[in-house]
């Protein structure tokens, strides 16, 4: 641990000079704090330096879902303020905005969707007001004008009058590949993939913190939940380990890490024994209830909600394993 004393850095702008030693010991401390109370029924945490989050809690959408299932946040530049994902409803989102103007009087310049799925997505009509521009994935428009009716539906029926005021709202700034954008004295580099989680996956890099976003292309605790194509996943997975630079990395479920790597290895061996025995599976002529019933079962202590969720991937790879 390099002693707080010897770091002769800003902690509002780090120069790439200090980068590396004040970036560490702003991160090794802010994971040590408990979260703060910034608003009333949200709570904050800062994980590194103008990098706030609020993580969410393991329920299933099955069973007790109130809508604040995945991690939310923002990054604070000179200039404004970007939002990562914005949660499973307009109250949640609502709470989030709370959060940020009891932190930042800065305006909100950008809301960021990390990928479709609804706990992440449908507190952006909180920050209509603001202006904001709305950025996603190139397809994120098109994903979400196909599961409008269905992700509506499912809201209102999970959270009755909680949901009220929940609403689609798509990007107006799509990413092919990558993009780069300027809070003022911070750029934040986000990053498409390819079919993996879903279709729709974005990663948000802080190059001030060696802060990493990475949506639901990781888990960690939480059961990974597979929406997309699972060898793409893998495939990403090993990607995301050549990344340079990453200090933190905040999971779209679980607790932020500084032990990224780790965090993807667990990850990978869920999803790759996973395949593996699905693929055994049909190649001896079980049925998919038995692959349910069996696949990736080494893995049922290592994680949470494993069985539910493990069930639903088993179902959605089995019939396209079946064609391969």
């Amino acid at each position: 641990m390099i002693p707080a004393s010897a770091v002769d850095c800003s902690r509002s702008v780090l120069t790439t000079a200090c980068r590396s030693t004040a970036g560490w010991v702003i991160i090794s401390l802010s994971l040590m704090l408990a979260p703060l109370a910034f608003a009333e029924n949200l709570s904050i945490k800062e994980v590194a330096s103008g990098v706030y989050v609020h993580q969410g809690v393991h329920e299933d959408l099955d069973d007790g879902y109130h809508g604040d299932i995945s991690n939310i946040g923002f990054i604070i530049g000179s200039k404004g303020v970007a939002v990562i994902d914005t949660g499973g409803s307009y109250q949640l989102g609502s709470e989030l905005r709370q959060a940020i103007a009891a932190v930042t009087k800065l305006p909100v310049l950008y809301v960021i969707n990390t990928h479709i799925h609804p706990d992440h997505i449908f507190g952006n009509a909180a920050f209509l007001n603001d202006k904001a521009a709305f950025i996603g994935h190139s397809k994120l428009g098109n994903a979400m004008t196909l599961r409008q009716e269905a992700y509506m539906r499912q809201g209102n029926n999970l959270l009755k009058q909680a949901f009220a005021g929940s609403e689609i709202v798509k990007p107006s700034i799509t990413v092919d590949t990558s993009q780069v954008i300027d809070l003022g004295n911070r750029t934040l580099v986000l990053t498409a993939y390819p079919s993996a989680h879903t279709n729709t996956d974005l990663t948000v890099f802080d190059e001030q913190t060696g802060t990493l976003w990475t949506g639901d292309l990781l888990f960690i605790d939480r059961t990974p939940s597979i929406d997309g194509d699972i060898k793409g996943w893998l495939a990403t997975i090993n990607k995301l380990k050549q990344l340079p630079g990453v200090n933190i990395a905040i999971p779209g479920h679980g607790p932020a890490t500084t032990s990224f790597i780790t965090a993807l290895d667990n990850e990978y061996r869920y999803l790759d024994l996973l395949l593996n025995d699905v693929r055994a599976s049909i190649k001896k002529g079980g049925t998919m209830e038995q692959a349910m019933q069996s696949a990736a079962g080494q893995e049922r202590d290592k994680w949470l909600l494993f069985n539910s969720v493990n069930r639903r991937n088993v179902n959605l790879i089995y019939p396209v394993l079946e064609w391969e």
